[in-house]
């Protein structure tokens, strides 16, 4: 197995994907107030701007940007799926998991962009919201909702 070295700079804007062991299971939404527990514990505790964030059945997308002089973003994407991991029954566990004490619910690593520029930005922010549409769930994003598509496009009366 290769030794993948993450880029480190502070202060980043990354998009992220993270994805559940089981691409045919629904557990992110089912579980979904255990998510948001697990987000907001993380965020307390180790702070990032969200910019979009969208939660499917099996991965979710998210773009974060950092505080300056801070960049451990594996942690954060490691402590949100640990305390999630504590809110639900386990997956399928194979001796590699019980070795590690992991449940089976998590592919064991993520994929991370780091944004170039505006540009870049706004591409990966647009495609969070509308992943729900790519993948066939809804036909219009004002209808899947488990995105921040909605806290950014609140109709204010």
């Amino acid at each position: 197995m290769s030794n993948y070295i993450r880029p480190r700079r502070p202060g980043a804007s990354l998009f992220l994907t993270i994805t559940i062991a089981d691409r045919r299971a629904t557990t992110l939404v089912d579980r979904i107030e255990a998510l948001r527990k697990a987000v907001r514990a993380t965020h307390r505790a180790r702070p990032f701007h969200i910019y979009a964030w969208v939660v499917l059945p099996d991965h979710m997308h998210c773009v974060w940007t950092l505080p300056e002089g801070d960049n451990p973003y594996a942690a954060r994407v490691q402590s949100i799926k640990a305390r999630f991991s504590r809110e639900v029954p386990a997956g399928h566990r194979r001796a590699s998991h019980m070795a590690r004490r992991e449940k089976g619910i998590w592919q064991r690593r993520f994929w991370e962009h780091h944004i170039r520029n505006e540009r870049d930005h706004h591409n990966h922010i647009a495609y969070c919201w509308h992943n729900p549409i790519k993948h066939g769930l809804v036909e219009d994003i004002r209808d899947w909702p488990y995105s921040s598509w909605h806290r950014d496009h609140a109709q204010v009366p």
